[in-house]
């Protein structure tokens, strides 16, 4: 049983480009919370730093501390391995703080199964239509089409998972969506039962983007 002093898990997952590592930036500047950063086989994108934005190492390290068993998850994610120290963020956890995590769906099922004694609140990010999905990915990667369309061809499965989740949120306007979580976490830390919300609209929006 968690104690109270302890922070809790908040989780923030998305397909791919629909804007869960800024709102993830946004929550971290509130007071008392701090961002899980992963360990990463992917190259850094532009104006992406080492310690900063991930631990950028390469594939025999990442399997090392996989052997290791170091991770509290981790996952493999359009050819990268992605991955969060346990001991790290336990630590924090201790401390008191709430540590946010942008991960998948894979890594948000290992957590959970875990067992573990602190609170976890699991958030996932829609994004406004399919078009703006792809132009978000487009600007992302420096305009390439061909990692975009890959991502957009994983959509459909990822956005599937949005029901194993506490609250789902459609990311029009990056203000407004931001309000929307931290309201949706500050109920959650204070209840130890789910929270009811508008589930048809968010049901609604998804057969629009699948369609």
């Amino acid at each position: 049983m968690a104690d109270k002093k302890d922070g809790v898990i908040v989780i923030l997952s998305s397909p791919s480009g629909a804007g869960k590592t800024t709102l993830v930036k946004k929550i971290s500047l509130r007071k008392n919370f701090k961002i899980s950063i992963s360990h990463t086989t992917r190259k850094p994108r532009l104006n992406e730093k080492n310690g900063r934005d991930y631990y950028f190492i390469d594939n025999k390290k990442f399997k090392l501390l996989i052997k290791k068993k170091k991770f509290l998850e981790h996952a493999k994610v359009f050819k990268n391995y992605y991955g969060s120290l346990r001991e790290t963020v336990i630590e924090k956890l201790n401390k008191g703080e709430n540590v946010i995590f942008d991960i998948d769906w894979q890594g948000t099922r290992q957590i959970i199964s875990k067992k573990l004694k602190y609170k976890i609140i699991t958030i996932f990010i829609l994004p406004p239509s399919k078009k703006e999905l792809f132009n978000r990915l487009l600007k992302r990667d420096q305009k390439d089409k061909k990692i975009a369309s890959e991502r957009m061809k994983q959509f459909k499965a990822d956005v599937m998972h949005w029901k194993d989740y506490d609250f789902t949120v459609i990311n029009d306007k990056v203000e407004l969506c931001y309000k929307e979580i931290i309201n949706f976490i500050n109920k959650r830390k204070k209840s130890s039962v789910n929270l009811d919300y508008n589930k048809k609209n968010i049901r609604n929006h998804i057969k629009r983007l699948i369609q």
